[in-house]
This record gives structure tokens, sequence and C-alpha cells, in this order.
């Protein structure tokens, strides 16, 4: 009786202030009395009415835990013999049942049984349970059945100090789903003083603790820091690790079971310059080793066995160089490792890019091998498909897309748009298709790509600003997490937590459709630039040959400097000019340098003895030549006739 009643304890002064009621005169209404109206009075018989006496107990409505109960059958072979009796041997069996058959209400327990199993066989002889009988209805009679979508809150948890701090993140324990860790960031000046809610101190002002789903009033472990703690992780593989950074940079190692102060602290000079803003464990064979980073840029790789320094450190440009620079790099927003994929690291950036990590590279040219831009704004998360590890969903903004490795340049899927900003997003660990995402206006969406692409199925409002959603490795319960320091613990409808037998072969042929679709998109775009560029190059072309043909201007021959001014503006002319003038060099150059050697022929060539057997050398001279001048021919001619002109004589 006992085992089935449960105590809820709670503190006097948590339930509000005690009302306290007084006795004033007051006059409210001062009716005089009417004589006409006393005239209509009419005495009436004494009546009785009951009146409850008893104590006045308040009414309080819980929802109590779900209960499942399923029905199994059994074939009974033998069993139900007393500890005494041995079934084997036969004489004490036989001896037992004569013995219960003496017994009075034997008979009538035979009787309730032969009726319950005659009722049970007569069911299951009228329908056949291998056929089916509704195959001849019309498809269209199935449409407006729809399974209904729930999701309630089953639990709330507070944060332990006023005014509450800003809730950063939630996390489940690795090896214990009924545990989770919610993170606060204490964003109040000094000057601002916080006080506990409980009287037995739970850590400071920068603690953060482990909760138990069922136990609200007391956290199971708590954490503390001497400086504002930005962000805790703790690892997949090894829960006894827990990493967080700080506001001033420094990156810290927790022991998960031991709570308190943190084990171990980089030093200030190596730490980040700005607040770490992303952490991620990565695979190692020790499980100590994870990524931080910061808005100033830099990417460090640490490892917890020695914190005085990084292994290594980068910083993230969207086009890396040798030689790196600080004022080209994005601040680091998030950080997302799958272990099934060991080589590979995804990070967001302030400026709206997803960037794509090779953890095997030395230079940053072999680390950073793309970026992609998805948003105008700052990536808020990134969160990894967990039956398809490829596809990715990413919030910021004003939209969620689903992305994937396998596309180059635009996202694989659909996107979804808000009016308001999206500040986080989850995939459910149950169901393939669904996801939530959580805005600024403190709506949390459950979204179904198999049913709907455009409207959530199911949408629940808080209120206040969504800091961050985590669904439970079973994916029946989604931890809420939000500004104000609360986290909601919501209990998900079967209709929400299980997936049918086709739900994963239809994800995976919508995926792979819409891989297609974006690489024919991307191979059409390519097509279409090329066909662009090639008609940019022609028209540039057609205009060079229309300055060719251009006619030329007139000169004015008086105006020698206006044609030395047009061949030095004419480009192609005095690239024209100098080429001819360095091929006729050329030419000049290599005539110089020829050698040429003139042969003599057989007739050429001087014989001594040809030149005696032809005697002495005749000489022959020129005649003189004798011009008549003009006065003589004119006397010559007056009485004779006229002569040759120019006639000569010879000796």
């Amino acid at each position: 009786m006992y085992q089935n009643q449960f105590i809820y304890s709670r503190e006097r002064r948590r339930f509000g202030r005690q009302c306290r009621f007084q006795d004033r005169n007051e006059l409210m209404v001062s009716v005089h009395p009417s004589g006409r109206q006393r005239l209509k009075y009419i005495m009436a018989n004494p009546s009785d009415q009951a009146t409850q006496l008893s104590r006045q107990m308040a009414l309080t409505i819980m929802e109590t835990e779900n209960v499942t109960l399923d029905q199994h059958g059994m074939y009974h072979y033998e069993g139900g013999w007393p500890k005494e009796v041995n079934f084997n041997d036969e004489e004490q069996t036989q001896r037992h049942r004569k013995k219960v058959e003496r017994d009075d209400s034997w008979g009538e327990q035979v009787l309730t049984m032969i009726r319950t199993t005659m009722s049970v066989a007569e069911q299951n002889n009228t329908l056949n349970i291998y056929q089916n009988f509704f195959a001849d209805l019309p498809a269209e009679l199935g449409h407006d059945i729809k399974s209904k979508f729930r999701a309630r809150v089953s639990n709330v948890f507070h944060d332990l100090w006023l005014p509450a701090r800003q809730l950063k993140s939630i996390e489940w324990m690795p090896n214990n789903s009924r545990q989770f860790m919610t993170q606060f960031t204490n964003h109040f000046g000094k000057g601002e003083r916080l006080r506990p809610v409980t009287e037995e101190p739970f850590g400071g002002t920068n603690g953060f603790y482990v909760w138990d789903v069922k136990n609200p009033l007391k956290p199971r472990i708590s954490y503390d820091s001497k400086q504002q703690v930005s962000l805790a992780k703790i690892c997949p593989k090894d829960e006894n690790n827990m990493v967080g950074g700080t506001g001033l940079g420094q990156v810290c190692l927790w022991g998960t079971f031991k709570g308190g102060l943190p084990v171990r602290n980089c030093p200030l000079e190596v730490s980040h310059r700005e607040t770490t803003s992303a952490l991620c464990w990565v695979h190692s064979k020790s499980n100590t080793e994870f990524y931080s980073g910061s808005l100033d840029g830099s990417i460090k790789y640490w490892d917890t066995r020695d914190l005085k320094m990084p292994m290594q450190e980068l910083l993230l440009e969207p086009e890396p160089q040798e030689r790196q620079s600080r004022m080209d790099s994005h601040g680091v927003t998030v950080l997302e490792f799958e272990y099934t994929i060991p080589v590979r690291f995804i990070i967001g950036s302030d400026m709206g890019h997803v960037f794509v990590g090779n953890r095997k590279g030395m230079t940053p040219i072999e680390t950073l091998l793309a970026h992609y831009q998805l948003f105008v704004g700052p990536v808020r998360s990134i969160n990894r498909n967990p039956f398809f590890v490829k596809n990715f969903l990413v919030t910021g903004d004003w939209r969620a897309r689903i992305w994937s490795e396998e596309v180059k340049d635009s996202p694989s899927t659909m996107y979804f748009r808000k009016n308001a900003q999206i500040l986080c997003g989850a995939w459910s660990t149950g169901r393939c298709s669904l996801f939530v995402t959580g805005d600024i206006n403190g709506v949390v969406d459950f979204w179904d790509l198999l049913l709907h692409h455009r409207k959530p199925i199911r949408s629940v409002d808080f209120k206040v600003a969504i800091a961050d959603l985590v669904f439970r490795p079973e994916g029946d319960l989604l931890a809420v997490g939000l500004k104000n320091g609360d986290t909601h613990i919501m209990t998900l409808d079967e209709s929400m937590r299980q997936a049918t037998g086709k739900e994963k072969a239809l994800m995976a042929a919508m995926f792979e459709r819409e891989i297609v679709r974006c690489k024919l998109l991307e191979a059409r775009y390519d097509e279409v630039r090329l066909k662009r560029k090639t008609l940019q190059m022609a028209e540039e072309e057609r205009v060079r040959m229309q300055q060719r043909l251009a006619p030329t201007l007139e000169l004015d021959p008086d105006n020698p400097d206006q044609f030395v001014m047009m061949i030095e503006g004419d480009e192609e002319f005095r690239a024209a000019i100098t080429e001819f003038q360095d091929i006729i060099l050329s030419v000049e150059r290599k005539r110089s340098k020829r050698q040429v050697i003139m042969e003599r022929t057989v007739f050429e060539q001087w014989n001594p003895a040809d030149e005696k057997l032809q005697g002495e050398p005749v000489v022959y001279t020129k005649p003189e030549r004798k011009v008549q001048t003009l006065a003589n021919y004119d006397k010559r001619t007056s009485g004779e006739p006229r002569a040759s002109q120019g006639s000569t004589k010879h000796p």
C-alpha cells in the first residue's frame, strides 16, 4: 500500500504570500424603504437549505506517468505444481490431482476457465487475422485520417539563483539517459547581487548542474568556476571528462562525477583573445582531444592531458594562405564532429559561412577544404541526422536549411523560413524525418519532412526565447532550454517518437532525389555561365573589329602635331610600327653577319700560256666626237641642202 505514495515537500516561502483579511465598515449602497413595494411583499413559508460544514480542500490536478501494458500469450505444457510435488513422478501427481478435485471450489474454477477459453477461441475462429478486409475500399477514404501529434511538459527545472541567469546549453549524459546537464552563463555585473533560492549551497554564481529527470528540486552534481563559463561539453566516449570555455578565452577541464572547481586550466597567454564560443570532442585513442573556437577567428586543437599549449592553431579564413592574417578571418560560432567520419569536422562562422575541415591537414590550405555561404547572419547550430550522417540541419537568421556534403555549391534539399529569427534546431533521435526549431519569440516547431514542407505539424509557445533544444537518445523526451534560465522536459507522443516501417526508405529516396536535383542545377548553372562567357568574348571581339574598321580622321595638313598625337594614341598602330622596326633590324643584323664567297668559272680564270699564243694585245682607243655649233650650221645651210645633224669625221 505504501509503495504507491509520493511525498512532495516544498518550503513554505515558495507557496506565495499569505492572505490577510480585515474587517472594515464601508457604506456600499443605501436603499430607503418604499411603501409601494411593502404592499407587494408576501410572507413566504419557512424553507430549509443545506450547508457544508466540513473543511474546504483545494483541488489539484497532476499528470502522472503513463503506464504501457502489453498482452502476451503463452503455450502451457506443464507447470503450476507445488514445490513439494515432483511433476516427473506420476504417482505424486495423481495423488495431488485427487486432493484438488475433492475441493468444493474446484468445479466453479473449472467452469469459469472454460467460459473464458471458449470466448477467446470463438473470437479467433470468427476473424481471419491473415486476411486483408479493407482492400476493396477507395484510397480517398484514408486522406482525412491522421494520427494526432501531442507533446506535453512533464517537468520544469529552474535556476538556483535569483535573478535567473541565462541558460546557454543542455546536454544529456552519455551513459545515463535519466540525467542531463544545464549550463548557465552569468551576464550580471559585479554591482548586481545574486541570491540563492535554497539555503543549501550548490556552487557559486558561475555554477552549473546535472539534474535527474524526476527531481527538479535538487541537482545531482554541481560544478563551479572562478570565471564566467560560456560553454561546456561532456565527452561522448568517456563521460568522466568535461571541458568548458570561459569568458576570457580559456579552456578548462572538470571531473564529471566529482564536481566542484575545474581540474586544469590553460594559461591565459595561450588562450583565445575573445570568449570561447564553440567546443567539440574529436576521435582519438585516449578520448582526450578536442577543438575550441572563438569569435576572434582562431581554432585551437587541445589535449586534456596537457593544456599548457595547444597542439595546433588555425585561423578561419575563406581563402587560406600559408601566412594567415587575423584581419580576414571569420568568428567561430559552431563546431561539429561525427565519430563515424573521423577525418572531417564542420565549422560555422559569424558571417553565415559553413567550412569543411580536414583533421589530417598540416597547413591551413590542407585543413580548410571548402566553404559555402548559406546565411546572411551567424550560423546558430549544426546538427547531423543520426540516421543519414551526411545530411545536416543548419539554422541561422530566419531560415533552417538541410545541407549535404555531396552538394558543393548549394544546400541539398529545401529550406524552411519563418518571420522570427531561428535560434536553434535539432534532429529527432527516434524518427529520421522529424526535427524541431526554436525561434526568438519562444515558439518550438515540430517539422515532418514526409508530411509537410511549408508548415509545422505542431507548435508549442513558451513566450520566452528558446536557447537550446536537445532530444534524449531514446527519442521520447525533448529538453527545451529558455533564455530566462528554465528547462522544460517535454514528453512526446508515440507517433512523434517511433518511426514507421517505410519511413527510413522514403527519407533515403527523398535525400537522394534532392541531391540529384541539385547536381543537375549545378551542371545547368555551369553551362549557362560558360555560354554567357562565350557571348561576352564574342561581343568584345566584335567591338574590337569595329574599332579597326572605323574611318580615319581628317587631319589638318598645317598641324603636324595632330598626326603625331593620333599615332601616339593608337596602341595597335604603335605596336605594329614597333614590330615592323624589329623585323627590319633583325634582317639587317642577319645580312651583316652573312659572308659571300664568289667562285670564278673556267672562262674567267687567267692563264699566262694563252696570252703568249695571242701575241701582243690590241689596244682600241675611243675616237673623238666633234659637234658643230648652231652658228656654223646656219652659215653652211643657207644656200646648200641640209646635211645630217651631228655628223662626225673619223680619222
